[in-house]
């Protein structure tokens, strides 16, 4: 993983400046590009396990998604409260935000999911869950199959002051249920854990 610094600039470029440098980046096709707390950062493609994660738990989602929403891969969502640009693994998002010619905003999700990599794990252990938390975004889900070598789901909601509740966490091989809008019991014990 690479790094280039976004900083807004001083005298006020701010947001924009943040997303400029985002998008005139030249990362290898695949990579995943997004700003953490200002620092572009630039991944390798994910492994076949973690796309096989995503891809299993887009397919129970698909039986849930409310009304007038999408399941996206790696949508760009703003976090201008922490200086970032975060492209999730997956995140329900109603259509119609999607058609109004900006970044989507993360606090406009209905759920945001990431799953861990073994080499950048901390930024969505401890960056993402700040930086979606402080954005307002209503639900978190983390599939964290590197976690201390026991893989873990963890549910994030009620984001307030910054912060969320954990709504949940089990051990893979466990059940996690999604709360409104979705009422979903997810299998985590379908999902691999290398």
């Amino acid at each position: 993983m690479s790094a280039l610094s976004a900083e807004p600039t001083p005298g006020g470029a701010g947001w924009e400046e943040v997303v400029r440098v985002l998008e005139e980046t030249d990362a290898p096709e695949g990579s995943k590009v997004e700003i953490i707390e200002g620092i572009v950062t630039v991944a390798p493609p994910p492994s076949e396990a973690h796309n096989d994660t995503a891809e299993l738990l887009q397919l129970s989602l698909y039986t849930v998604v409310p009304e007038g929403c999408g399941i996206y891969q790696t949508l760009g969502l703003g976090v201008p409260e922490t200086a970032g640009v975060f492209q999730p693994d997956l995140c329900v998002v109603p259509r119609v935000a999607l058609r109004q010619g900006r970044r989507v905003h993360a606090s406009e999700t209905e759920l945001v999911v990431e799953v861990t990599s073994r080499s950048n794990a901390n930024h969505d252990r401890i960056k993402k869950v700040r930086g979606y938390a402080r954005a307002g975004a209503p639900l978190y889900l983390l599939l964290d199959p590197w976690h201390s070598g026991c893989p873990t789901a963890t549910l994030y909601g009620v984001p307030e002051d910054g912060t969320y509740r954990v709504l949940a966490s089990v051990e893979y091989g466990e059940k996690l249920t999604l709360p409104n809008p979705f009422d979903l019991e997810i299998d985590t014990g379908v999902f691999p854990t290398s």
